[in-house]
């Protein structure tokens, strides 16, 4: 099946080209088996922690867990977050999801505010999420807790039909994505997707990082900690919206990190 695959690091015009036609892009292999292993083990630790069943997400890991605050600005990742906002942005919320074994289909949907969607604010939908998802778990199979992608859906104007979605029965266009372990899919808020089925033993883990323009609302955190703030390095606590006059209308009298001004 064709895919949208890229690579590491820089955003190229054909990444470029491929996200504005398909909404979303595929970079295999971003990390290590030791990096999967690491985060893994972190994630299960704050699903643990939490006391979560089921389908189910916990926000701030990146707080208490180092290897999941080093994925904050992963250097495959983080150049393609700012070719596409910028140099003015910020990490929105960053949540690790479980699903469990055996978990059936998940519900169609597009990202974004359940008090204000986002198809409100005109056409196209514009990039105010843009996520990026980290397999932690091997989904190079289907039915392994794949992400299902409707490619092109972040520009059409006829809504997904509500029987598709009440249903959430399947669609001759829909791509499960099928990668390893320690991929990671860059994806607009605009695209239809959702969670495949998951046939194995064994709990799903995808770790979420959702990148937005400055003067978007933090959903996964009601303020930052102010241990991991003095800790985590001054890029980190950029792209956590500690600038320096949070009062100022939309963000816009804060300086850019010294790594961007290179």
């Amino acid at each position: 099946m064709l895919s949208p695959i890229s690579q590491a690091g820089e955003f190229t015009d054909l990444d470029r080209f491929m996200f504005e036609s398909w909404g979303y892009i595929i970079i295999p292999d971003v990390l290590n088996k030791e990096e999967v292993k690491g985060c893994l083990e972190a994630s299960i630790r704050i699903h643990e922690k939490a006391g979560t069943t089921g389908w189910a997400q916990v926000g701030q890991g990146h707080e208490s867990e180092p290897a999941l605050e080093s994925l904050i600005d992963h250097p495959a990742i983080l150049p393609k977050v700012r070719a596409l906002y910028g140099d003015r942005f910020v990490l929105q919320s960053a949540w690790c999801t479980k699903q469990p074994a055996r978990g059936g289909m998940g519900g169609w949907h597009q990202d974004g505010s359940g008090a204000y969607n986002f198809n409100k604010l005109g056409y196209p939908i514009p990039l105010i999420q843009l996520r990026a998802s980290y397999l932690l778990t091997d989904q190079s199979e289907p039915r392994t807790g794949n992400m299902q992608m409707v490619p092109g859906s972040h520009r059409s104007q006829a809504p997904m039909p509500d029987s598709i979605r009440r249903e959430r029965g399947d669609l001759p266009i829909g791509q499960v994505i099928c990668a390893n372990a320690g991929s990671a899919i860059l994806f607009h808020n605009a695209v239809w997707h959702r969670t495949y089925a998951h046939d194995l033993d064994y709990d799903r883990y995808t770790m979420h990082y959702i990148y937005s323009p400055p003067w978007v609302r933090c959903s996964d955190r009601f303020e930052n900690s102010k241990e991991f703030l003095q800790r985590t390095t001054p890029m980190r606590r950029y792209l956590m919206g500690e600038f320096e006059r949070p009062d100022a209308p939309f963000g816009q009298s804060y300086d850019v990190p010294d790594e961007f001004k290179k």
